[in-house]
């Protein structure tokens, strides 16, 4: 079983910065694309950004020019640097992954969310 686990969410004034990290544990074989999506209250789950195992990177017209994915594939992990936040920006930020586990099954997990709130 793949497990996410989210971490540096938290309270931050627009026009700061923030770095999401999301490290991936189980029985991984390999990394296909990792992602950021968000939440926020009463939308639907939008995606922020992916990246792809070749580096290919995808982002949402809303944070294009303000917010950075990147990864590791030494550490299972995939980042998600925010600058230049604004209000809008607040939402419960989910990582995603798909890959395939050690039985060559396909795994596509959610972690459980990290909060941004961004205060104006």
């Amino acid at each position: 079983q793949v497990q996410l686990v989210e971490s540096g969410g938290g309270p931050v004034q627009a026009g700061g910065s923030l770095r999401l990290s999301c490290a991936a544990s189980g029985s991984i074989l390999s990394l296909n694309v990792m992602g950021w999506h968000r939440q926020a209250p009463g939308k639907q789950r939008e995606l922020v950004a992916g990246i792809a195992a070749d580096g290919t990177t995808e982002y949402a017209d809303s944070v294009k020019g303000r917010f950075t994915i990147s990864r590791n594939d030494e550490r299972r992990a995939v980042y998600l640097q925010m600058d230049n936040l604004r209000p809008e920006d607040t939402a419960v930020y989910y990582c995603s992954a798909t890959g395939r586990d050690y039985s060559r099954r396909p795994f596509a997990p959610w972690g459980q969310g990290t909060q941004v709130t961004v205060s104006s």
